[in-house]
C-alpha cells in the first residue's frame, strides 16, 4: 500500500478533509470518554499539571499533584516556595530539577504580569516558563473553552500513519491539522487521537486488528509483516 498524505496539496483537499473527518467521527464514537486525563480544579491547576506531564505518565501527575497544590495552592504561594521542597514533591515526575525551577519562574511570571491569575492567550501563555505551544494548547481548550490543536507523540504518530499529514515537526503537524479540521473539533480530536494512541495506535508496533477505522488508514510507518 503506498503511502497518501491528505494535506500535502491542494487538489483533493475538500474531499480529504471529509475522509479526515469521518475517520474522526469513527475514532469518537470508540473513545465517548475521552478528555483530559489530568485531574484539575482551575486553570492554575491544569497549568502545572501539564507542565510536569512532559516525559511522565499522567495517571504519575495526578498521584503528585494534590500534595503539591495542597502546599501551593495559588501562584502567589508557589511563586515564594523554595526548590527543594517542590523538588522533593515532584521528583517522582522525572527531570524534577528543570520542572521545578520552571514551575517556580512560571508563577513568578504570573505574579508579575497577569495577578497571578493563567492568561488565556496563546501568545502570553507561551511566553512563561515551561510553556510551549502543546501546553498552552491545552489550557486554551481545556481551562478556556477555546479551540486549542494539541499535539503530543501519540497524535503525531497517529495522524502520519492516517495519512492526514506527512509532516512531523509539531509545529506544523499543528497547522497542517488546524486546516484539516474543523475548528469545534480541535480540542475533542485531541484528546480522541490520544485515547487510540494508548490504546490501540501504539508505538512501535500498533494493534491494527483492533482498529476501527483500519480499513481506511494507509498505515504509514508501520512495519507489515508478510
Amino acid at each position: 500500500m503506498s503511502p497518501f498524505f491528505l494535506c500535502s496539496g491542494k487538489a483533493g483537499y475538500r474531499s480529504g478533509r471529509t475522509k479526515a473527518l469521518d475517520t474522526l467521527i469513527r475514532l469518537e464514537a470508540a473513545y465517548p470518554e475521552a478528555k483530559c486525563a489530568l485531574l484539575h480544579a482551575d486553570p492554575f491547576q491544569l497549568l502545572i499539571a501539564t507542565i510536569l506531564s512532559a516525559q511522565c505518565t499522567d495517571v504519575r501527575v495526578n498521584q503528585v499533584t494534590p500534595l503539591l497544590f495542597r502546599c501551593y495552592p495559588d501562584a502567589a504561594r508557589l511563586a515564594a516556595a523554595s526548590k527543594p521542597e517542590i523538588e522533593e514533591i515532584i521528583h517522582s515526575t522525572g527531570f524534577f530539577r528543570s520542572k521545578a525551577k520552571n514551575l517556580i519562574a512560571c508563577a513568578k511570571s504570573l505574579v508579575d504580569r497577569h495577578n497571578g491569575e493563567v492568561p488565556d492567550e496563546l501568545l502570553k501563555l507561551i511566553a512563561l516558563s515551561g510553556v510551549g505551544r502543546k501546553t498552552a494548547n491545552v489550557l486554551l481548550g481545556n481551562a478556556f473553552d477555546i479551540p486549542g490543536m494539541v499535539v503530543d507523540t501519540h497524535v503525531k504518530r497517529i495522524v502520519y500513519r492516517l495519512g492526514w499529514t506527512e509532516q512531523r515537526d509539531p509545529v506544523k503537524v499543528e497547522k497542517a491539522l488546524s486546516r484539516l479540521l474543523p475548528e469545534e473539533k480541535w480540542t475533542k480530536a485531541s484528546h480522541t487521537l490520544i485515547f487510540h494512541g494508548r490504546a490501540v495506535c501504539k508505538a512501535p508496533t500498533p494493534e491494527c486488528s483492533l482498529c476501527c477505522v483500519v480499513k481506511s488508514c494507509p498505515q504509514n510507518g508501520v512495519k507489515r509483516w508478510r
